[in-house]
């Protein structure tokens, strides 16, 4: 085995991720979805790591889910990211982090046109001149916030209260890693460890004492695709996506689920209750599915941050197995407060998929 040329190739997918001074741009889904992942992240960076993260009260969407369902045009795309870019610099900031692997896809497209087509970007300066009279600087370093936990996994890993062990058996958790289709297969140089072989969360579970599990159907999209589930007659396309990595992931009977998307995790976890209340079949133990979590998440869990500020009971798939495996305490009777602990009423329960 040649060893020296395996090392060379790898070297070819490694990024540099800057180490402080972010200006971090939430995604327009995941603040719906998963509400609690941004919020930690920022928790995490600013508290626990100390970090100068800086938000911008007009940052925009990327219009990626417009551009990609070929809504929003290219050039309309272009200059808005540009706006985004002047915000930036406005602010006197120049590594850009954003939560969405959406918008990393699309920043990264968008440097990479102007860095072949200089005259593009000639073009959409003078665009957002006369929409906005911003100007910019070029980002220094872009890094999904993925990236940036994976940098500083070890320094969480010293900070933290629990391990991806169960305590009832002292054995890792076994993980099934799920990367965003937009974070490598666009721009495999982009993603830590390119398309085939991305390490940014295997890094994290291995560090934070987990095992990863590989499986058939590792690298199938999750079935979001944007045109797969907002065009509604193809929304049989989309759940197909997700049923097929189920059924290849079940045999390794994984402990739960890590994603860096803002779509995955939500697919992954709803459509376990769509598979269950169409064909009666679970995936996870004793009728339960299999959790799934932000890597933010799961990153608050170990530093021992409470489950329900993380915004657990937000996911269709019950958490609670997991926290009593891994032996995190929780409230349960907190699970559905709001704000100062008014009650907000408990969801109906599934006809199939167990929860808690």
């Amino acid at each position: 085995m040649n060893i020296d040329g395996k090392i060379a190739i790898w070297k070819d997918y490694q990024k540099h991720i800057a180490a402080d001074k972010y200006f971090y741009v939430r995604s327009c889904v995941r603040q719906n979805f998963f509400p609690g992942s941004e919020t930690t992240f920022l928790r995490i960076l600013r508290e626990e790591l100390g970090k100068d993260v800086y938000e911008h009260p007009c940052h925009t969407t990327c219009t990626g889910i417009g551009y990609h369902g070929d809504i929003v045009p290219l050039d309309t795309m272009m200059t808005v990211v540009a706006r985004q870019f002047a915000l930036m610099t406005e602010a006197g900031y120049e590594n850009l982090v954003p939560s969405c692997i959406t918008s990393f896809g699309i920043y990264t497209e968008v440097l990479d046109t102007w860095h072949h087509f200089p005259e593009t970007e000639a073009r959409v300066r003078e665009y957002l001149k006369k929409a906005t009279g911003r100007e910019f600087k070029i980002p220094a370093n872009i890094a999904h916030a993925s990236d940036v936990v994976y940098k500083f996994r070890n320094e969480i890993s010293a900070k933290a209260k629990y391990k991806l062990v169960n305590q009832h058996t002292g054995k890792p958790l076994k993980v099934v890693e799920h990367i965003g289709c937009h974070y490598s297969k666009m721009f495999p140089d982009k993603g830590i460890g390119g398309a085939e072989y991305p390490y940014v969360l295997i890094g994290m579970v291995n560090d934070w004492g987990g095992e990863i599990v590989d499986y058939p159907e590792r690298r199938h999209c999750c079935g979001f695709g944007f045109r797969q589930y907002l065009v509604q007659a193809n929304r049989g396309y989309s759940i197909a996506c997700s049923h097929k990595k189920f059924e290849s992931m079940q045999p390794y009977k994984p402990d739960m689920i890590i994603t860096n998307c803002p779509g995955c995790p939500m697919f992954l976890d709803k459509w376990q209750y769509a598979i269950a209340e169409m064909e009666g079949k679970t995936y996870g133990e004793n009728g339960q599915g299999i959790p799934v979590f932000t890597y933010e998440e799961v990153a608050g869990l170990i530093l021992g941050y409470n489950p329900w500020d993380l915004g657990l009971q937000t996911h269709q798939v019950s958490c609670e197995p997991l926290l009593d495996k891994i032996g995190i305490p929780y409230n349960a009777a907190e699970k559905y407060d709001g704000v100062n602990g008014i009650k907000l009423g408990k969801p109906e329960k599934p006809a199939v998929l167990q929860c808690v």
